[in-house]
């Protein structure tokens, strides 16, 4: 990524002087409580709800937002284990995390000017760092201060997003979608403040058909529409390995692209770009340089 570093510190320096303000929050649920209310119901809330009566949890100030957590599960994650996951976005004073905000500029930037809210990311193949690009990118974009982020584990046969945080659950995306096991009772928030994760378990066999069911429609479409100050990164799997990502790329506004520096060949590369064909690129990270 250093060959764009110029570019990316003008961008941000861009987007420093325009001064980009909060999103209108006019439509918004007045609190978290009444947030995750919504969550309970598996996304298939009625309209007219009534909403949870309780003092306001969810500030947005000119400082920016602030969320509450009154229901979603709150874990503690461990310092130590993010470091040696390298999870760096998560340290202020580590250099490492550089790259991840330069990155996060490029894409609300982008996102800004395109009025865009779903990113996924996705590799060729295993091992070249999506996940590890997910997770810093989502860290990275839940301290800027102006939108909530969902970080979504769409890799339904190798899930990696909770163990980088060094987080286990029982149930995930699978659960909700197969079972109606409710939102709410499977987000995960892991100490980040406006970072909230869906996380995925295990799973065997085709997988792509739940990609593309009506249920994983129509808890795409709750994901998406419920916030308006809310972005998501959903941590897709490799292109190469089978059709999931294939089938899931046309729901999102764009994706990124990672390569691993020395594995992924040209010819690999150019595959990818003709299975995205109709599927923005935002751009391409070159990893483990």
């Amino acid at each position: 990524m250093e060959y764009v570093k110029d570019a990316i510190e003008k961008a941000r320096l861009e987007r420093e002087r325009m001064g980009l303000a909060p999103e209108d929050s006019s439509e918004q649920p007045e609190n978290e409580q009444q947030r995750e209310a919504l969550q309970k119901t598996g996304g298939r809330a009625k309209a007219d709800r009534k909403p949870a009566a309780k003092p306001a949890t969810t500030d947005k100030h000119s400082e920016g937002i602030h969320v509450e957590y009154s229901q979603t599960r709150r874990v503690k994650v461990s310092n130590q284990v993010l470091l040696d996951n390298r999870i760096v976005s998560a340290f202020e004073s580590d250099h490492r995390a550089e790259p991840y905000r330069q990155l996060r500029t490029l894409v609300l930037k982008r996102f800004a000017e395109k009025n865009w809210r779903t990113l996924a990311i996705t590799s060729a193949h295993r091992h070249a760092g999506k996940t590890l690009t997910a997770v810093n990118l989502a860290i990275s974009l839940s301290k800027d201060m102006n939108q909530t982020i969902l970080l979504a584990d769409m890799d339904l046969k190798g899930p990696n997003i909770l163990d980088a945080l060094g987080v286990t659950v029982d149930k995930g995306l699978v659960e909700h979608l197969m079972q109606g096991v409710p939102l709410a009772d499977i987000l995960v928030n892991p100490g980040f403040d406006r970072l909230t994760v869906l996380p995925a378990t295990p799973v065997a066999g085709d997988t792509s058909e739940i990609l593309s069911s009506p249920a994983m429609k129509e808890t795409l479409g709750e994901l998406v529409n419920r916030y308006n100050d809310r972005l998501i990164v959903f941590d897709l799997p490799p292109l190469l390995a089978d059709d999931d990502a294939l089938v899931f790329a046309p729901y999102v506004d764009a994706t990124l692209l990672v390569v691993e520096s020395g594995v992924t060949t040209p010819e690999e590369l150019k595959r990818c770009y003709q299975l995205l064909e109709g599927t923005p690129i935002i751009g391409t990270i070159l990893n483990k340089v």
